[in-house]
């Protein structure tokens, strides 16, 4: 459920803060996507591997 992670964790974020987020759901780059069109933070970088990482900014 990193999702649902992350948008808790951004309630306590301001804008312009990063967010690392490390997943192992293979379905999580699809979603962190779509999270992202949805929402305005933007995607800095994903990285794919085992363990996916992303790096998230936030726009509020």
């Amino acid at each position: 459920m990193p999702i649902v992670e992350i948008t808790k964790a951004v309630r306590e974020m301001s804008d312009g803060q990063a967010l690392e987020v490390l997943a192992t759901d293979l379905a999580f780059k699809l979603d962190v996507e779509a999270w992202s069109r949805r929402t305005g933070h933007s995607i800095e970088s994903l990285e794919e591997g085992p363990v996916l990482r992303a790096l998230i900014r936030i726009h509020k």
